[in-house]
């Protein structure tokens, strides 16, 4: 058998023109890219795929996922589909008679969708539980619902700072409560959560996902299992976060790249839990919160650079963004600016920045793990940001034009199970910001969440997340409808077909469009998934 792989008959996408239809692949390496003809001369030996008119690109990165947590929710209580308090409680009624003594693990309520604009109370769960440990976790993963059951089993939830004795566990509270449920998994249930989360991202062209982890998410040990079962091959790559002040022994145990991901700075909106300058508009009472100072982000900065891992933290509202603005500032003054950028440092989420503290990122060479999204869900002058925040703040978030324009390299990802992993999508979501001027080319959209990613994560050869020879042969193949190229005017942008434009096409990511579907993910050279025409779901192999 020959040793080289030879694609023909597809529509490559690659930096060496518009019109690549072949590919050629030598141990898990691309090889070269041209025409069928040239390829079939060049490679007379070569074990032949045909891609039928298939369209070719390099596979997916998500910049921002939590493995366990979003494969519990393949097979546990998924509320992202409820649409009322009433819906809500009948879902978590019947799981429980479905499953009679287990702990309830869910995820993805949102009562801002809801007519009655609440969530429920804890009597209200306790009533539907009958008794079962119950923790459903809002979407934004910074609150939950906790049955009384799974409060007995967390004895310092009570009093600790957020706790509720009727509605949702926020901050400390919340964090001893899923604590709790975490610890009543097995080791057995965790790892098939964990594969059955890496063979659904496979089969969505994701070839890559950084585990955002801590002490407050998921455990040392849940990231341990999620590296070993992901290092024994044939699932796509993990690149492991762990977010811990101090943990440098801690970071060099588990192997992982940094030290940030879901490094607290603040919350989350959606649980009025960011850190704001001014109050909420929906609940004057509160700012949100802030759990680190500047001082805490530049010494984890000074201690991350100077021992050559990356730190990370996860920040979100614009108090945070101005704390960790001056953490960086104080870090430069100690290891100085070209140290700090050497080491692109990672910001999770940073949906409220000003053009200002973007230039200033820019320059100490951070990257901004995003995710596109959370716009999609709730920007716009009527959905959760504006009635969280009011419409002026509100359809001010998430503005990945000023960060491109600024330096910032951009990395997409989900933050699965928040939102799901469905890149496409979210490419998508990118170019379609729903405020005007906030979004970005299908182009650089879609850099994002391939080589944005790898770059995000520290690998900066220039090739992997593109398909040129001397780059890993990371790729996933699509059924995908024509391709086009988004062609400036001088008046607009708008969508040509022409291939002068002398770069590779897209798919129409207009809203409302068609959207690709994986039928093969590639990992240098290994398959990972492929879709079987027999099975809508795919296998992995």
């Amino acid at each position: 058998m020959s040793d080289t792989t030879l694609l023909l008959g597809g529509r490559i996408h690659s930096p060496a023109g518009p019109d690549v239809t072949a590919m050629a692949v030598i141990d898990g390496t691309v090889a070269w890219v041209g025409s069928d003809q040239v390829g079939r001369a060049l490679h007379p030996d070569a074990e032949v795929v045909d891609l039928e008119g298939a369209f070719v690109t390099p596979a997916f990165v998500d910049a921002h996922v939590h493995a366990t947590s979003t494969g519990l929710l393949l097979n546990g209580l998924d509320l992202t589909g409820c649409a009322s308090l009433t819906e809500f409680l009948h879902a978590l009624r019947d799981h429980v008679e479905e499953h009679p003594g287990a702990l309830v693990w869910g995820h993805g309520w949102d009562e801002t969708w809801w007519p009655e604009r609440r969530p429920p109370t804890r009597s209200e769960i306790d009533s539907a539980a009958a008794g079962a440990a119950v923790y459903l976790s809002r979407i934004d993963v910074h609150s939950a619902l906790v049955s009384s059951a799974l409060v007995e089993r967390a004895p310092l939830a009570r009093g600790a700072e957020g706790w509720s004795q009727e509605g949702p566990l926020t901050r400390v509270a919340h964090h001893h409560a899923r604590s709790a449920a975490r610890e009543s998994l097995s080791s057995a249930q965790r790892r098939e959560a964990q594969l059955e989360f890496l063979r659904d991202v496979a089969s969505k062209g994701v070839a890559c996902v950084h585990e955002c982890a801590g002490p407050d998410i998921s455990g040392a040990d849940d990231l341990a299992d999620l590296l070993d079962v992901a290092a024994k091959g044939g699932l796509p790559e993990v690149v492991g976060y762990w977010g811990e002040l101090g943990a440098l022994e801690r970071a060099r145990e588990l192997g992982v790249r940094g030290l940030g991901g879901d490094l607290f700075v603040d919350g989350a909106i959606g649980s009025r839990t960011a850190a704001l300058h001014e109050p909420y508009t929906d609940d004057p009472s509160t700012s949100g919160v802030l759990y680190l100072d500047a001082q805490a982000v530049a010494e984890h900065l000074v201690e991350c650079t100077r021992n050559g891992l990356q730190a990370g933290f996860h920040v979100i509202g614009d108090a945070g963004v101005a704390e960790v603005a001056e953490g960086f500032r104080r870090a430069a003054e100690t290891v100085g600016v070209p140290a700090l950028a050497g080491s692109r440092h990672r910001l999770e989420h940073l949906e409220m920045i000003d053009a200002e503290q973007a230039a200033e990122l820019g320059r100490y060479g951070v990257a901004a793990s995003v995710q596109p999204a959370f716009d999609a869900a709730w920007g716009g002058t009527e959905d959760m940001y504006a009635r969280r925040l009011g419409t002026a703040r509100g359809t001010r978030l998430n503005p990945f034009s000023q960060l491109a324009a600024s330096g910032v390299l951009l990395a997409f990802g989900s933050d699965a199970p928040v939102t799901p992993v469905d890149p496409w999508r979210s490419v998508q979501a990118a170019v379609n910001h729903r405020t005007e001027g906030f979004g970005i080319s299908p182009r650089a959209a879609f850099t994002a969440h391939t080589k944005g990613g790898w770059r995000a994560a520290g690998v900066n050869d220039g090739v992997t997340g593109t398909l040129v020879p001397g780059s890993p042969a990371t790729y996933a193949v699509w059924d995908a409808g024509e391709l086009v190229v988004a062609a400036p005017d001088s008046r607009v942008q708008r969508w040509s077909t022409d291939p002068r434009a002398g770069v590779p096409g897209l798919p129409d990511l207009s809203s409302g469009a068609r959207l690709p579907r994986c039928l093969r993910t590639v990992l240098r050279g290994e398959t990972i998934y492929v879709r079987h025409s027999d099975d809508d779901e795919g296998h992995d192999h």
